[in-house]
């Protein structure tokens, strides 16, 4: 990738947007480790969605700073939308299979919902900068 299309974006809004990706790979690290190595028997399936979801944000913080290529980056943000929707939805159909809430439940209703509204806010950002390089 270019510099110039590197530096648009973890520029402006790009910063910002790269900060909360950074918070949420944070949060969602430690929160997964945390129900894995203590509960693990308790809510299977909701602590590795977490721990994947926490996957997904390190590699779009790193992505989105330039770190690794602008596909990657399309590519995590996709990827975070799609489980977004898919686990929210689950969530919502299939209760019994969350009795502890992931990121991603109710399309992250716990976390003010800005997990459903990050990954739309990182393919815009990322289309808006592509047009700007």
């Amino acid at each position: 990738m270019p510099d110039s299309l590197k530096e648009a974006t973890r520029s402006g809004p790009g910063r910002l947007l790269v900060a909360v990706y950074g918070i949420f790979a944070l949060a969602a690290t430690a929160r997964s480790a945390v129900q894995l190595s203590t509960r693990f028997g308790h809510a299977p399936l909701a602590y590795l969605l977490s721990a994947f979801a926490a996957v997904v944000y390190v590699v779009a913080t790193a992505a989105l700073a330039g770190a690794v290529s602008r596909r990657v980056a399309y590519l995590a943000c996709g990827v975070e939308l799609t489980g977004v929707l898919l686990v929210g939805a689950a969530s919502l159909l299939f209760p019994a299979a969350f009795p502890d809430a992931t990121v991603w439940s109710g399309f992250g209703s716990g976390y003010l919902f800005i997990p459903l509204v990050l990954p739309v806010l990182g393919l815009l950002w990322l289309r808006h900068t592509e047009r700007a390089g």
